[in-house]
C-alpha cells in the first residue's frame, strides 16, 4: 500500500515546464516534494495537494521526496495530448503519449524501413552516473559529435528528475534524449529499447548513443536481483541491429563492499551469464596492482574469452574528468572519491570514437 497525506504548498523551490520542486511543513518539519506538471498539473503556493509519502516513510534510497498524486486546489481543465500509447499503464496515474513508432506518428514508416545501425557505437551503462563522464569525454575529444541518450525504465521513470540530463542538454553536450518502456519525458517516447535505437539512428542521426537507466538502481544483494541486469540484453539488442556494443564495466576501488570491489559482481553476472553476444569492453590502464586485479577477475570468470577487451590509456581521460568534476556523481561519491569508476566511463568513450 502507499502512504498518503494532504498538505499545503509552503514554498516553490524550483519550477520549469516539466517539474516543480516545493516544500511543505508538518509539525514544524519541512519536507521536500516533487510535482510533475504534465501529469498532475501546475501547483502554486497555498495549494492543497495529496502526496505519496511512502519512500520517505520507509527511509529508502529512492526517497527524499514526497510526490504529488493530486492537486485539490486546481480547477484547470485537462488537455489531452496526442497519441494512444499509455505509460504507467493500468495504474491510477496512467497517461497517454505519442510514441515515435505509433501509427499516428510522422516517424511511423521509418521503423518499417529500418535496415541496421551500420556499426553505430552504442555505449551501454548499468548506472545513470555513466551518462555525464561518457558524454563529456566524447564531446571534449570530438566537439561536433552528435550524442543521443536513451533512458530505459530500469531506474527513475520520469527523465525530468535528472538534473544532469537537463544540464547536459542545456549545454549542448547531448543532442537529444529518448525515453523507452515506462520511462517518460524524453524528446520523443518509444515503446522499447529496439525502437529507441532505431529512433536514435534514423530520427536524430546519432554519431554515438549512450544507453542507461534513469537515476536510482534496484539491488538485492543477490546474483540476478538488480535492475542493471538490463545491460546484458541491451548488448544483444545492439548486436542484433549490427551496431557496435560497448559495455561500460562497473569498476571501483572505493567501494567497501567486496562484491563491488574491482570489477563489480553486477558486471560479472551481466557479461558472463546474461549477454548472449559479444561486447566491446574498455579497461583503463590503471596502476599495475589495480589493473592486474581486473585482469584476474576477467580471466577467472571467462569474460576475456567471451568479449573483446580493449586496454585504454587514460591520461587524456583523467585530465578531462578532473576539469568536469562538478558534473560527476555516483551514489554520493564524486570524482576524487571514486575516480576509477568515472575513468572507466570515459574509456568507453574513447572506444566509441575509435569505431566511428
Amino acid at each position: 500500500m502507499i502512504n498518503t497525506i494532504t498538505a499545503r504548498v509552503e514554498e516553490i523551490v524550483y519550477k520549469d515546464q516539466y517539474i516543480t520542486n516545493f516544500h511543505i511543513k508538518i509539525n514544524d518539519k519541512t519536507y521536500k516534494c516533487i510535482n510533475y506538471n504534465d501529469i498532475t498539473g501546475q501547483v502554486e503556493v497555498d495549494d492543497n495537494v495529496i502526496l505519496n509519502t511512502t519512500a520517505v516513510d520507509l527511509s529508502l534510497g529512492t526517497g527524499g521526496y514526497h510526490f504529488v498524486l493530486c492537486n485539490l486546489s486546481s480547477n484547470a481543465n485537462t488537455t489531452h495530448k496526442e497519441g494512444h500509447i499509455m505509460k504507467l499503464k493500468y495504474t491510477p496515474i496512467q497517461f497517454n503519449c505519442l510514441s515515435a513508432e505509433a501509427q499516428e506518428s510522422r516517424y511511423h514508416n521509418l521503423f518499417n524501413e529500418f535496415d541496421n545501425l551500420y556499426n553505430l557505437p552504442v555505449i551501454i551503462g548499468s548506472l545513470h552516473s555513466v551518462l555525464a563522464p561518457a558524454s563529456i569525454c566524447l564531446k571534449a575529444i570530438s566537439p561536433q559529435i552528435r550524442i543521443v541518450y536513451i533512458m530505459t525504465d530500469g531506474g527513475a521513470l520520469p527523465i525530468w528528475i535528472s538534473d544532469i540530463v537537463r544540464r547536459l542538454k542545456q549545454e549542448k553536450i547531448i543532442h537529444a534524449a529518448i525515453t523507452c518502456g515506462n520511462a517518460f519525458g524524453g524528446d520523443i517516447e518509444c515503446v522499447n529499447i529496439y525502437s529507441a535505437l532505431i529512433a536514435a539512428k534514423t530520427i536524430y542521426n546519432a554519431d554515438t548513443v549512450i544507453v542507461c537507466m534513469g537515476p536510482g538502481i534496484v539491488g538485492t544483494d543477490t546474483q540476478y536481483g538488480f535492475s542493471g541486469l538490463e545491460q546484458g540484453y541491451i548488448i544483444d539488442a545492439v548486436n542484433a541491429y549490427n551496431g557496435c556494443a560497448i559495455a561500460v564495466p562497473r569498476i571501483s576501488f572505493a567501494d567497501n563492499r567486496e562484491r563491488h570491489y574491482g570489477l563489480s559482481h553486477h558486471t560479472v553476472t551481466i557479461l558472463k551469464k546474461i549477454s548472449n553476444t559479444t561486447a566491446n569492453i574498455a579497461i583503463p590502464k590503471y596502476e599495475t596492482e589495480k589493473l592486474e586485479l581486473l585482469k584476474e577477475q576477467l580471466s577467472q570468470h571467462n569474460i576475456a574469452s567471451k568479449h573483446k577487451i580493449h586496454y585504454i590509456d587514460i591520461a587524456d581521460i583523467e585530465k578531462t574528468l578532473i576539469e568536469a568534476k562538478e558534473y560527476l556523481n555516483k551514489m554520493g561519491k564524486g570524482y576524487d572519491e571514486d575516480k576509477e569508476y568515472f575513468i572507466a566511463c570515459g574509456a568507453a568513450s574513447l572506444l566509441a570514437l575509435a569505431s566511428i
